[in-house]
C-alpha cells in the first residue's frame, strides 16, 4: 500500500512526490516524477504503486532510511575472544583494549534501515 508518509522513486531512479492515494479506485495514488530534464511530470498509480500508463519503468518503489555508523572493534586470537567489544571510537577502542590485541579495526556500515532482519 503507497502512502504519503513515506518516500518513493520510480523504478528507473527518479524522484517522486505524492500527493493523494485516495483518488479513483483504479488510479488512486497521484503523484509526479522528475523527468531527465528536471520538470516534473503528473503520474498516476495503482494502490501497488504501478504506473497507470507506463510499462514499468515509472512504478514506484520505496526508498528506506539508509543507516550509517562507524564502530571499532578490538581483534583478539581465537584462543580467546574473537571479537571483544565494539566501540564508537577509536579512542575508546585503544583504553578498553586488553593485552594480546591484534588488531583494532574501522566498521563503516550503510545499510537500509531493516536489511538482515
Amino acid at each position: 500500500m503507497i502512502s504519503k508518509d513515506k518516500t518513493y522513486r520510480t523504478r528507473d531512479d527518479r524522484e517522486v512526490r505524492i500527493y493523494a492515494t485516495d483518488g479513483h479506485p483504479n488510479e488512486p495514488v497521484h503523484g509526479a516524477f522528475k523527468d531527465y530534464r528536471g520538470a516534473w511530470n503528473s503520474a498516476m498509480w495503482r494502490h501497488d504503486g504501478t504506473n497507470v500508463y507506463d510499462k514499468g519503468d515509472a512504478d514506484l518503489i520505496e526508498v528506506k532510511p539508509r543507516i550509517k555508523r562507524t564502530f571499532w572493534v578490538n581483534l583478539y586470537p581465537s584462543d580467546k575472544n574473537c571479537v571483544y567489544s565494539i566501540h564508537r571510537g577509536k579512542v575508546d577502542a585503544y583504553r578498553d583494549a586488553y593485552g594480546g590485541r591484534i588488531a583494532c579495526v574501522k566498521v563503516e556500515i550503510d545499510v537500509e534501515e531493516g536489511e538482515g532482519l
